[in-house]
């Protein structure tokens, strides 16, 4: 992994669920904690504590003397915009700014923070146990190096995906940054069926938990395409055939799932104006 040395001092901007996982992540991945400067007016308890034990410097307000290596601005959207102008001190000749509030453009993030070299990524949930995927895009005042240093920070939370047309950011925001929404309505859904089959409640559930928890484990370890797990799986005229003949209808999950993306990504455009 790139040295994370290179990303201080970084300023990161938010410290609820989203920024906590990421500040977890680099400092495992070797972030310098008093290189940190961490902007929020009332952090969790569990931050504020990390913050005082690793000697982070937590601020209300952004510092008047400091010009930063990296800002990330991991607040919701809806404070995004009253944020952004507070931070352009900040920016210096080689600073970067990694935005993850979502629905906010590269161009609404310029006309907050001022010309500075931006990423707008979309990470999702799982970054909190360090299996989430992220997916970027810079403004073309982004350099290789930064964007070499910004792969390594996102990096410490999963994997990392860049897309060259900013376009694009709806659609993974519809597959990703909602998808586990979907996964977890999933089980709740076959828990539901579980019980409605006469599976006490607590075994229906503990059931439709564990088998989506193990199948992404095998998913995540194994080498093959999940269309091969799938038919690994699949006996001919077997119980799971009889059960994928529903699921694989013309009525079953492939075109309620384009309708949930395509309502999820019309609704990115809309957020973002």
């Amino acid at each position: 992994m790139t040295d994370l040395r290179a990303a201080t001092p970084l300023v990161l901007v938010g410290a609820g669920k989203m920024g906590g996982a990421m500040l977890a992540g680099w400092l495992e991945n070797g972030l310098d904690p008093k290189g940190v400067v961490l902007i929020d007016p009332a952090p969790p308890p569990e931050m504020a504590e990390l913050i005082a034990s690793r000697g982070m410097t937590h601020v209300t307000a952004p510092p008047s003397d400091l010009k930063a290596a990296v800002i990330v601005v991991a607040v919701k959207p809806q404070v995004a915009d009253a944020v952004l102008p507070g931070l352009a001190g900040l920016v210096g000749p080689g600073t970067v700014v990694v935005s993850v509030a979502a629905g906010k453009t590269l161009e609404r993030l310029e006309a907050g923070i001022g010309p500075a070299a931006i990423v707008r990524s979309m990470p999702n949930t799982p970054a909190q146990v360090g299996r989430g995927i992220t997916v970027a895009v810079a403004n073309g005042r982004v350099t290789t190096p930064q964007k070499v240093l910004v792969t390594a920070l996102l990096a410490a939370v999963g994997k990392v995906e860049w897309v060259a047309e900013e376009a694009l950011i709806d659609a993974v925001t519809a597959v990703s940054g909602s998808g586990p929404a979907y996964v977890f309505h999933l089980v709740e859904a076959m828990a539901e069926a579980g019980r409605r089959a006469g599976l006490p409640d607590a075994l229906a559930e503990k059931l439709a938990r564990a088998t989506v928890e193990g199948a992404g484990e095998l998913l995540y370890q194994s080498p093959l395409d999940p269309a091969t797990l799938r038919k690994n799986v699949t006996s001919p005229n077997g119980t799971t055939a009889a059960a994928l003949a529903v699921l694989m209808g013309e009525a079953g999950l492939q075109p309620i799932m384009d309708a949930a993306v395509a309502a999820a990504a019309r609704r990115s455009r809309e957020l973002a104006g």
